[in-house]
């Protein structure tokens, strides 16, 4: 039952997007970030968290998924350093995801070259 609303929430979020894109005419990059701040948004309010509870990596790896680790991370460094949690929270509850994104890019362009067209 966990895949099954893994697929369903995961789903319905790429689904959104998609809608979004085809439907207005915002970019990819404004619905990305609308993705992130919504994730920070649901965080606030105490709905994110459950989502992820009931979908598992279907709420939690897509972009509100970040939006949401990144408020966690800073709403726990403010209660355990203070006003500097503002800057460092989201970047330490977030840094294993950035490394490996950046490790992947990397390893991604030593191993093709693109061609132009």
């Amino acid at each position: 039952m966990t895949y099954l609303w893994a697929f369903l929430i995961g789903g319905l979020l790429c689904m959104i997007g998609q809608l979004i894109l085809d439907y207005t005419k915002l970019t990819p990059a404004r619905i990305l970030v609308g993705y992130v701040v919504s994730g920070v948004i649901l965080g606030a309010l105490g709905i994110y968290p459950a989502l992820v509870e009931l979908a598992g990596a279907g709420a939690s790896v897509p972009l509100s998924g970040f939006g949401n680790l990144l408020a966690q991370g800073i709403r726990k460094d403010i209660a355990e350093h203070g006003a500097l949690g503002i800057l460092t929270g989201g970047l330490t509850s977030a840094a294993g995801g950035i490394t490996a994104a950046m490790l992947f890019g990397l390893l991604a362009s030593v191993m093709f070259r693109p061609k132009e067209k």
